[in-house]
């Protein structure tokens, strides 16, 4: 899948520097940290023109990909969220990453990103004792500062064993509990870098803003930490929506909020950021998917969760076609999904050699959770988290479903009538309202909720003893029942209906990383000239699509200029003129780094014919043609994949001494 005009990249002598592109992204206002004047508030950032379009024109394709081709159902629902919801989807008590304080200084850092930048310091020390030299990447100031820190790693040869177990340790700095965590910190010996001084052991904190709702404050509430609360409870009428016709799948696009510890890595790590978030429910019973022929033979980068464990990061390539029928990849749709994620990140710019796909290790994959795997991206920072894809087969429609008594099923009728036997209660109502009184409801939508398992070992229990102990919430003493209130046993019925709570495949993007990520992998500098960046987005998603240059501000190219402009906003190309005193060269040199993917320039020439060139920004080849020829050629490689060759196979080339001068 093309993801540029392909006009080739001339190769580049000048190696990547981070410290260059945030420079550019900075000074070119694609984002800027939130509240600058006032001195900022880490992990929060604005968006300025160019990265506000380039971020709208993602979301767009996401949407097309996904919602569009995909028959998707979209909603957008509220940020603010009582703490009843997240309390039932186990935020409240699971939502949070291990901090460890300095005993001292009160200094705070994230346990596992310590672990890890300590480790890394005293590897990058034995390799420089041991001669082995290191690529030098550009560095921001933040992990800067944090380095100075760990200056102190003298360049200390290790022993080999030690150098396999560090490691061996990051290779799996994800999976760690809090528990393991404060056990390596002991191990080996990590105290705070910049004093030396112990720290505490580590304890979680949960990343939700807390917040109250309405002016009493009486309602306890959250800002979101994901957008996909709001499609489970809404699945009664999304699934009404579509005809009650099953599988489907609900999209969302919305900001969501985490108290990160230590923010950092600009975009990568923020405390508020856009989420693009897909609940597919399928039949736990049927978990194929009717388009995964379509997808079979993509071949992608695993890093599978045996690779991990065993201390390595080597990726495995396979086609997804092999992956789900080997068991690596546990299902069909969740296949299909990793596929379309791939041919969405390819689409807006993703580099496909920097990106793989990483399966969770059993300590921190999510109990509910039968598989789920990451698509990381490559940076100067390291592999980057950017998408998540899990199977949460039924949990968030049970909890929610058993905390409302909503009814959060899928109904069918069934070809041919069945029989089931199931455990059921049996309440002799004459005797049990008397005795429990106002408990009564209570305790009977308790019994109510209880799985075909609860109930089986409670019938065991009533028949050995004669009586069942159990705690309701809201019942204040331990309740005793019975065989005198009720029976659990075994029924037989005979059921025209199937009845089930669907399971649900999630892909999750985190927009912002995405796009940082997208910057990295598409930024370069012209050969020999390390100020001329440029950005080599994939003209698709580029803020703008054409610069519009005047070959200089003579009264007598206005009206040919202002005719190609109005056929470009009919056209609903977006553009920008340039018509400053500055030389073409330049004008289209700080255009380059916006990511601007074509130049038309108007010469003299065009007074008498209407013929304009068109410039390609990666490669600076240029072609000569009507206005309106050329404004057919840009709109058929933006927006139809179209390559350069192709689309301009109707324009003359032509050849000029002075436009990148």
């Amino acid at each position: 899948m093309s993801i540029s005009t392909s006009a080739s990249r001339p190769a580049t002598d000048i190696p990547f520097s981070r410290e260059s592109l945030e420079q550019v992204l900075k000074r070119r206002f694609f984002f800027a940290p939130a509240f600058d004047i006032y001195g900022g508030v880490s992990g929060l950032y604005d968006y300025g023109p160019p990265g506000c379009a380039f971020q709208a024109n993602v979301v767009d394709t996401w949407r097309k990909h996904f919602v569009l081709e995909e028959d998707m159902l979209e909603v957008d629902c509220t940020m603010l969220t009582p703490h009843d919801v997240l309390k039932t989807s186990g935020h409240v008590d699971k939502f949070a990453d291990w901090m460890c304080k300095d005993l001292k200084t009160g200094e705070i850092f994230r346990a596992d990103h310590l672990v890890e930048e300590v480790l890394e310091a005293r590897l990058k020390g034995d390799r420089a004792a041991r001669g082995i030299e290191e690529k030098v990447e550009e560095e921001d100031e933040d992990k800067k500062k944090r380095k100075k820190k760990v200056k102190e790693v003298k360049n200390i040869k290790l022993a080999d064993e030690v150098v396999a177990e560090y490691e061996n340790v990051l290779a799996q700095i994800d999976g760690y509990s809090g528990e393991q965590l404060g056990q390596l910190i002991l191990k080996y010996e990590i105290n705070n870098p910049a004093t030396g001084g112990k720290l505490e052991p580590p304890v979680e904190f949960n990343l939700m803003f807390e917040t109250a709702i309405g002016p009493s404050g009486a309602i306890r509430g959250f800002l979101r930490p994901e957008t996909a609360q709001g499609q489970f409870l809404n699945f009664a009428k999304l699934l009404e929506f579509n005809n009650e016709k099953m599988p489907f799948a609900s999209a969302s696009i919305g900001k969501s909020f985490r108290n990160e510890i230590a923010p950092r890595a600009g975009l990568l790590r923020v405390r508020e950021f856009l989420m693009a978030e897909i609940e597919h429910f399928v039949d736990p019973n049927d978990k194929s998917h009717p388009k995964f022929k379509d997808v079979q033979d993509i071949k992608l980068r695993f890093l599978p969760k045996d690779v991990q464990e065993s201390g390595s990061t080597q990726v495995v390539e396979k086609s997804v076609g092999e992956a789900v029928s080997s068991g690596m990849v546990d299902n069909q749709t969740l296949g299909y999904f990793l596929a379309r994620v791939y041919q969405f990140l390819i689409k807006v710019g993703v580099d496909t050699d920097r990106l793989r796909f990483r399966q969770h290790m059993g300590n921190e994959m999510a109990h509910y959770a039968s598989d789920c795997w990451d698509a990381e991206l490559q940076t100067s920072y390291g592999w980057i988290e950017c998408v998540g894809c899990a199977d949460r087969s039924a949990y968030d429609l049970s909890v929610h479903a058993a905390r409302t008594n909503a009814s959060l099923v899928v109904r069918q009728p069934l070809p041919e009538p069945i029989t089931v036997e199931n455990y059921e209660v049996d309440i002799d109502k004459k005797k049990f309202g008397p005795k429990f009184k106002k408990d009564g409801g209570a305790i009977q939508k308790w019994l109510g909720s209880r799985s075909q398992c609860e109930l089986e070992d409670y019938s065991k229990e009533l028949a050995d003893k004669g009586k069942i102990e159990i705690n309701v919430k809201g019942v204040e003493n331990t309740v005793e029942l019975t065989s005198e209130y009720l029976k659990i046993a075994k029924v037989k019925r005979t059921e025209h209906i199937r009845e089930f709570t669907p399971n649900v495949i999630e892909p999750s993007f985190g927009i912002g990383r995405i796009l940082y990520s997208i910057f990295e992998h598409q930024y370069w500098a012209r050969p020999g000239d390390a100020d001329r960046g440029v950005l080599s987005l994939p003209p698709l998603v580029a803020p703008t699509k054409v610069l519009l240059v005047p070959l200089s501000n003579s009264a007598d190219l206005q009206p040919i200029v202002t005719k190609v402009s109005a056929y470009l906003r009919k056209q609903q190309i977006p553009f920008k003129v340039d018509d400053s005193s500055a030389s073409i060269g330049k004008r289209y040199a700080r255009n380059d780094e916006l990511g601007t993917p074509f130049g038309i320039t108007i010469d003299f020439d065009s007074i008498k014919d209407e013929s304009v060139t068109l410039r390609e920004r990666d490669s600076t080849k240029q072609v000569r043609g009507s206005f309106e020829d050329v404004v057919a050629a840009i709109k058929e490689i933006t927006y139809t994949g179209t390559t350069w060759a192709e689309g301009t196979s109707k324009l003359t080339p032509f050849e000029s001494q002075s436009t990148d001068a």
